[in-house]
């Protein structure tokens, strides 16, 4: 048993195991995550074996992957570029992320430097931080989707702070969400519904389906 959230028919987000509904969700146009890897800070480690499961049996033609700068996500599109992000507002010696871009259609990419703050609270303009050690920069995401070119369906399978799926809800773009952390669930879902309820008179309220494992549940 687990909740899927639905807003109208374009986002919905689930809290489970992504690697329990690879088999069920759609073919989106792009996956665009920030899954757990070796990283020194120990963030979500646990999930590494999930993150590796995910990337290797998925079917999506193209990807934006966050990974560990030492090894390469276990993608197996042909990579066709390896982005930079600057953490732009940290003068530490780690302060950048290398992401990863993967294409069926194995063209090169030129590899770009991405220069945004990185988000997290009590540091200087972070208005949009909610506590999660990972998360990303909204614009960050958005200039990765631009990038992308896809017009269509975005995955994220890890989405902690939920980012991508905030970006998604302001630009009108069909989104499908999953965590598995409950307490990262919620707060993610509620950054959600604040954007959804943007210029609205009355807050965005996703609806909660509780569902049991069964593959027609994702129709």
């Amino acid at each position: 048993m687990f909740t899927k959230t639905m807003f109208a028919d374009k986002y919905k987000l689930y809290n489970n195991d992504c690697t329990k509904l690879i088999s069920y969700l759609p073919k989106a146009k792009l996956v665009l995550t920030d899954p757990p890897y070796p990283n020194k800070a120990g963030h979500f480690i646990d999930g590494i074996d999930a993150a590796n499961e995910f990337i290797s049996n998925y079917d999506c033609d193209h990807w934006f992957i966050f990974w560990d700068e030492m090894t390469e996500p276990p993608c197996r599109l042909p990579l066709v570029a390896k982005h930079i992000w600057h953490r732009s507002n940290t003068n530490r010696p780690d302060n950048y992320e290398m992401i990863y871009e993967y294409n069926i259609d194995g063209k090169k990419r030129a590899s770009r430097v991405l220069n945004y703050p990185v988000i997290y609270p009590g540091l200087t303009g972070c208005v949009e931080a909610i506590g999660h050690p990972t998360q990303k920069n909204r614009k960050l995401i958005y200039e990765l989707i631009r990038m992308s070119k896809e017009d269509g369906l975005i995955i994220d399978p890890f989405f902690g702070s939920n980012t991508t799926g905030v970006v998604c809800a302001k630009y009108g773009i069909d989104y499908i969400g999953i965590e598995k952390d409950k307490f990262w669930f919620d707060k993610g879902k509620q950054e959600m519904e604040n954007e959804l309820s943007q210029g609205k008179l009355f807050q965005s309220v996703g609806r909660d389906v509780i569902l049991s494992e069964q593959p027609s549940m994702f129709a």
